[in-house]
């Protein structure tokens, strides 16, 4: 093989990997439980699962590539925070954020796949490693979003973290009613959120480290 034929061989792979990337998103996205099938999306673009097969290696490789495609496409909004901004703006930027990106087409593509996948963590990471390294690897993104978020300002480490752990499952909680419709007042929902983050984190400054109360 030339070198010039082996470049367009190479191009068209990736042609192909891409086009399967975005017909497993567009499919995942629709929230038929169905459409997680490898098989399915590939005969959805004309190809074949030996064609996954050779991009991916496996269906392991196939779902971990499409996570990491959506991680790779949210990288930039995540990572934006101004410096200069106040704690309570930051706050409410994250959870603004959050609050538009759940209810996004790849977030709703996210969801289908994870609620196919095994809960079991043990489970998961025996027949899927590639997929729960990539999951785990979220996490810690996200904690250094956080962090850098608030890296500059007076707050307590520790608490970082915790409400980097609390944030989105909050904020899932708030979409799926914003998605399934509800009677609350979603605005008010995510103001007491905010509210009460920059309360926690304000309590933290000046080198403050106090205990949490047990028993309440």
């Amino acid at each position: 093989m030339t070198e010039v034929t082996a470049r367009r061989t190479n191009r068209r792979g990736l042609a192909t990997r891409e086009n399967m990337l975005e017909a497993a998103l567009k499919a995942l996205a629709t929230g038929d439980p169905g459409a997680v099938s490898a098989n399915r999306i590939a005969k959805e673009i004309g190809a074949t699962w030996g064609a996954v097969k050779y991009q991916f290696g496996d269906i392991d490789g196939f779902w971990a590539a499409v996570l990491h495609r959506t991680a790779e496409r949210r990288a930039g909004v995540l990572g934006r925070h101004d410096s200069g901004a106040p704690l309570r703006q930051r706050v409410a930027g994250i959870i603004d954020l959050l609050y538009d990106g759940l209810t996004a087409s790849d977030s709703r593509a996210i969801e289908n796949l994870r609620a196919a996948l095994p809960r079991d963590r043990a489970e998961l990471e025996r027949l899927y490693p590639k997929t729960a390294a990539e999951l785990q690897s979220w996490g810690q993104g996200w904690l250094e979003t956080c962090q850098q978020a608030f890296a500059d300002l007076d707050v307590d480490p520790e608490r970082v973290r915790e409400v980097a752990s609390l944030i989105p499952g909050a904020m899932r909680g708030i979409a799926s009613e914003r998605q399934l419709g509800t009677y609350s007042d979603l605005d008010l929902a995510r103001r007491g959120l905010t509210n009460a983050i920059v309360m926690y984190l304000e309590d933290s400054g000046s080198g403050r480290s106090e205990q949490p109360v047990i028993g309440l």
